[in-house]
């Protein structure tokens, strides 16, 4: 007879994978540290399209001082201070010759005397008046925020570049009256000042305020300032074939390459559109107007 075996024990101590306290350190401290290291790659793979690509130039000196500029700019003009006030050349540059320099909107172009011919002869007065007051599609000042004297030096740079000659506008008074009284101090004999001088009046100083108000995005106040200022002078009318603000069917086709690229196009200029449309805007502003006309075209 062969013998019989009696049953294993079924129900004794069993052993985990876990046998020394070095491995029960090293398993709690894989359990806190991968699912941190998978919670950071998933970040990474959400936020790849948003990160600036290696080499961008996005963490340059320059582009991080543009993201953080102020969103505005507060520029104080004293009449009566000459220097501060631009010349006939630098109010071209700044306002006039996004239409001036390509002839849009019928505009005369810079030194095309037989556009400029008969408006000479009417006279440096009906042209100033007619550049301050605005004609045909030219909005008062070009649309920009210049003094009139400013205003003045602009036309007769321009005029006389055409074969005008035009004399340099005087002075406005407040400004005239403070370099006579500089010349004036500058040239007297130094006198002792007397025991109890009487106070002088102080001369009023005209002061102009321009508030440069951010583009980078759209307000609920109505177009950015940019637009109103240079933009609006092709993109309100559809002159120089200049899609119109408001027109879907013009603009669709421009929106579908995105902001970024209209921008690009804006910076560069395009077709009878000059670079930044003329102005010395920022890139941030260009972008502002542009994300502005295809967001009200849409």
């Amino acid at each position: 007879m062969s013998a019989v075996h009696e049953p294993e024990e079924l129900d004794g101590p069993h052993e985990g994978p876990i046998k020394t306290p070095k491995q029960l350190i090293l398993t709690v401290l894989f359990a806190f540290l991968v699912p941190i290291f998978g919670i950071v790659l998933l970040v990474m793979f959400v936020t790849a399209d948003k990160r600036p690509a290696a080499g961008s130039g996005a963490m340059t000196p320059e582009a991080i001082a543009e993201r953080i500029r102020p969103v505005g700019v507060v520029e104080i003009k004293d009449a009566s201070d000459v220097a501060s006030m631009k010349t006939g050349e630098q109010v071209f540059g700044a306002q006039c010759t996004a239409c001036h320099a390509t002839g849009a909107l019928g505009a005369p172009k810079l030194g095309d005397v037989a556009a400029w011919g008969p408006r000479i002869k009417s006279g440096f007065d009906a042209l100033l008046h007619s550049a301050l007051a605005g004609k045909g599609q030219m909005p008062p000042q070009g649309g920009g925020d210049f003094s009139d004297f400013e205003i003045a030096r602009a036309v007769v740079y321009m005029a006389d570049k055409a074969g005008g000659t035009f004399p340099e506008p005087a002075l406005p008074a407040a400004a005239a009256s403070a370099a006579a009284a500089t010349t004036t101090a500058a040239a007297a004999p130094a006198t002792p000042a007397p025991a109890t001088p009487a106070p002088a009046a102080a001369p009023r100083a005209e002061a102009t305020t321009t508030v440069a108000a951010a583009t980078n995005a759209t307000t609920n106040s109505g177009p950015p300032a940019l637009y109103n200022q240079v933009c609006s002078a092709c993109h309100a009318t559809g002159v120089a074939g200049a899609p119109k603000v408001g027109d879907k069917a013009a603009w669709t086709p421009r929106a579908g390459q995105g902001v970024d690229a209209l921008t690009a196009s804006a910076i560069k200029g395009k077709g009878a559109m000059p670079p930044k449309g003329g102005s010395s805007a920022s890139d941030a502003e260009i972008k502002g107007v542009v994300a502005y006309m295809v967001s009200a075209s849409k």
